[in-house]
């Protein structure tokens, strides 16, 4: 049942994980004009996103332009734009593949190791996504601070975090702790499961029981307990037992003359 409700808590990190990557890699929002300085002019905001520019003057729309040519853009940019779509790709397969192995769902009966290995799967295909996501936008966030901080740029050069970035950072955390929750869960079960044998109660065989440290425990022996000694007991009948002194009376009457 905790195993379930977990599932359950995982299932939704990451839904809510894809769907802030999906808005993340829409957004033209990655870097924004920074207005610093001697650069007073805030009637007009620049935003430079993965697809297309955006101009913004005052109150009025937005209007954007969508990049003429992709080989014509940086090398940072067209990694960022294939990561991102890689992560898309990994957190909706890993979605769609973790609601068959939940224990709520009847996609496969009757076989609880099956549905572990898929949860397994499906959550290090989240985690893949995680990843993927973390490293444009961390890199892109570097590189802005590492512009604004330069001296050789002017003021009207440099750049700002936008929001798609704070947006992706916050993705890949519901994206690491829905993956953490398919694997993590699942790897401990597997375990507990290994250590357990099944037979069948017609079979007449005991399974057999690891070993465990026992204590050790002097125990002192009992001597033998010696018997009395027993006499002879007399007798009306002959007796057939002859001593050395009765079959050699010769040697008796000698012994007992020395």
């Amino acid at each position: 049942m905790a195993n379930s409700a977990l599932e359950i808590v995982g299932l939704l990190l990451t839904l809510i994980g894809l769907i802030g990557t999906a808005a993340s890699t829409g957004m033209p929002m990655w870097r924004v004009t920074a207005f610093i300085g001697e650069n007073i002019i805030v009637f007009e905001t620049r935003y430079e996103g993965l697809w297309m520019n955006c101009f913004r003057q005052a109150d009025i729309r937005m209007q954007c332009k969508v990049y003429d040519s992709l080989l014509a853009l940086p090398p940072d940019l067209q990694a960022a734009r294939g990561l991102m779509c890689c992560a898309l790709a990994l957190g909706g397969l890993g979605l769609l593949i973790s609601l068959v192995g939940l224990q709520c769902t009847s996609c496969i009966q009757n076989n609880d190791r099956a549905k572990r290995l898929v949860l397994i799967i499906a959550g290090t295909m989240v985690l893949g996504a995680c990843v993927c996501v973390l490293i444009p936008v961390s890199w892109t966030g570097h590189v802005i601070i590492r512009d604004f901080y330069n001296p050789l740029l002017l003021d009207a050069q440099r750049r700002e975090l936008g929001e798609a970035l704070y947006i992706g950072w916050v993705s890949a955390a519901f994206l690491f702790f829905g993956g953490c929750m398919f694997t993590c869960c699942n790897l401990q079960s597997e375990e507990k499961d290994s250590q357990r044998y099944v037979y069948p109660r017609d079979s007449g065989y005991y399974p057999p029981q690891p070993l465990q440290p026992q204590q050790l425990v002097y125990v002192p022996q009992q001597q033998p307990q010696l018997q009395p000694q027993q006499y002879p007991v007399l007798s009306r009948h002959p007796s057939t037992i002859y001593s050395s002194y009765s079959r050699y009376p010769s040697v008796r009457s000698e012994r007992a003359y020395l």
